[in-house]
């Protein structure tokens, strides 16, 4: 009867695991339950939310050459691309990104915002500056994450 029951038929108490299994699946027709509340269901994150525990891996094998998991982040040049990007644009188009990212981060956590900023400031120095200032942080606030950029 999954079809009647819906998506989250796991969640019903009689189809619920009685091991302390946990999954982070969230939403979907007819949630029953407080969903996960209001957080995260992702890692990593700055509120406390789910962690991976790396004692799950599987451990390496070989197919014709070792096979096993790896961090996608190393290695990777992720601010040529948006730096070049915004360098493209014109002057209107680079203060209107800015207003809107400003406009959306105002709500922000300031310790999530100079994380932010420290990636703007990778990207392109006009990018990150653009919305420091927009945010009202000085560039003594962003500290070592200004130096690094």
């Amino acid at each position: 009867h999954r079809y009647r029951v819906g998506t989250n038929y796991e969640a019903l108490p009689v189809n619920k695991p009685v091991c302390p299994y946990a999954n982070y699946h969230r939403d979907g027709a007819m949630r029953f339950d407080g969903n996960g509340g209001a957080g995260p269901n992702y890692e990593p994150n700055s509120f406390g939310g789910p962690v991976g525990d790396t004692r799950y891996n599987e451990r390496p094998y070989a197919i014709g050459s070792e096979m096993g998991r790896f961090d996608h982040r190393a290695g990777n040049d992720d601010y040529n691309q948006a730096g070049a990007l915004f360098r493209l644009m014109s002057k209107p188009q680079q203060q209107l990104l800015i207003a809107n990212i400003v406009s959306a981060m105002r709500t922000v956590p300031r310790e999530i915002q100079l994380r932010q900023i420290a990636h703007f400031l990778k990207a392109d120095a006009a990018y990150g500056k653009g919305v420091a200032v927009g945010l009202g942080i000085e560039s003594k606030e962003l500290g070592k994450r200004a130096v690094a950029a």
